[in-house]
């Protein structure tokens, strides 16, 4: 059984999206996406540095866009499931069939603007603790004044607070954790402080032509699979300020029987995470076009169709 994920912020790196636009139709895609949001995705992924494509309304749409060029890159695919680390999400409707391209590019640069927006306010970070017990990095978390925002599972939470508390944290980390890692993205995403983005989110949310998932559709808010189109909407909405419990999402796909994972680009995180918490899966990371004929290969193995 085969799933197909997609990752979030963070994952972007100058330059990544510049072998894809050499594959057929590929630029024309990315040039009609770049009228459809008003933002230049070709520029942005090709000669952008990091800090430019660090910005939160740059790296949702460019994300997602990159996850779709990847994916159709592949041809037809059929996962036993699907899903996405926070923006990814979105990414993972459209694989899903709960939403067409374009609407998801036009949802996630709304996503992108309101969450930059809510970040603007308070100044806001992110970071990564490696190896710790969640029963030692949770409290001491809480003691910080910071929310554990991404429960990543592999022995991986992701803290998020203002930028003090982030300081704080790189320097009292918890007993056990080996590494405390800031990362590179421009909020503390997944928590209060994007209550702000969640209700701009909503009102885009109105006026999309949403249908049921085709396919089994994993949420960040539980791992839970999600029946219907409005539910996934509705939990992609509220999702924006409450953690991602991507462990539990991992336990889903083990449950379902999966025994490969293909991260589409720019992959590499999820696939990561996998290899550790998934022991016997076989995963595959979407860099670059070179990735594709494995992963055709691994889809002709493991996919449904």
């Amino acid at each position: 059984m085969l799933v197909l994920v997609a990752p979030g912020q963070g994952a972007q790196t100058p330059g990544f999206l510049t072998p894809w636009l050499d594959l057929p139709g590929a630029a024309d895609r990315i040039a009609a996406w770049s009228d459809a949001i008003e933002l230049d995705l070709a520029l942005y992924g090709t000669k952008a540095d990091a800090d430019a494509i660090r910005d939160t309304a740059v790296a949702q749409p460019l994300l997602v866009a990159a996850g779709l060029l990847s994916a159709a890159a592949l041809g037809t695919v059929v996962p036993g499931a699907v899903a996405g680390h926070s923006v990814g999400e979105i990414t993972a409707a459209v694989f899903a069939g709960v939403l067409d391209d374009t609407a998801a590019l036009k949802l996630v640069r709304r996503r992108g603007l309101a969450m930059a927006e809510a970040a603007s306010v308070t100044k806001t970070g992110m970071a990564a603790l490696l190896g710790g017990d969640p029963e030692t990095v949770l409290p001491h978390l809480e003691k910080l004044g910071l929310t554990a925002a991404n429960v990543n599972g592999a022995g991986q939470i992701v803290a998020a607070g203002t930028a003090e508390q982030i300081e704080a944290l790189v320097a009292d980390k918890p007993e056990g954790t080996r590494r405390v890692i800031p990362l590179q993205v421009a909020g503390a995403f997944h928590t209060h402080h994007m209550a702000p983005a969640v209700a701009e989110l909503g009102k885009a949310a109105q006026d999309l032509a949403v249908a049921d998932p085709k396919l089994t559709y994993v949420s960040n808010k539980d791992g839970k699979a999600v029946a219907t189109g409005a539910e996934v909407i509705s939990r992609l909405v509220g999702q924006v300020a409450n953690p991602v419990r991507w462990d539990l999402c991992m336990e889903t796909f083990q449950e379902l029987g999966a025994t490969a994972l293909i991260e589409v680009c720019p992959g590499g995180t999820l696939t990561g995470l996998a290899k550790r918490a998934l022991p016997g899966v076989k995963t595959l990371a979407l860099k670059t076009p070179d990735d594709l004929d494995a992963a055709r290969e691994l889809i002709a193995e493991h996919a449904a169709a």
